[in-house]
């Protein structure tokens, strides 16, 4: 799924108009390797799809990109991404 951005969102030095979400890419070692990388930065949400950094983390590995990049990104497409993948794990 590609989402396009807002606008045009930099990140070390190279410029991104839109995120490629590939879902197909993510395992199950992903999605246990993502809420693990969540406990770390102390994430109090008791289900872990329903937390944003969750599903920020769970985003950039099906963008296969640094987790920073989309936690980097403008609140409205942060939101349009986060609420991407929520929609994925809640299918």
């Amino acid at each position: 799924m590609d989402i396009k951005l807002s606008k045009p969102y930099t990140f070390e030095g190279k410029e991104y108009t839109e995120l490629k979400l590939d879902f197909d890419v993510l395992t199950g070692r992903d999605m246990i390797i993502a809420e693990a990388e969540v406990r770390v930065i102390a994430d109090p949400a008791p289900v872990a799809e329903l937390s944003k950094s969750y599903l920020a983390v769970m985003a950039a590995k099906a963008a296969r990109v640094p987790v920073d990049l989309i936690l980097g990104l403008p609140a409205k497409d942060f939101s349009k991404v986060t609420i991407e993948v929520q929609n994925f794990l809640f299918e």
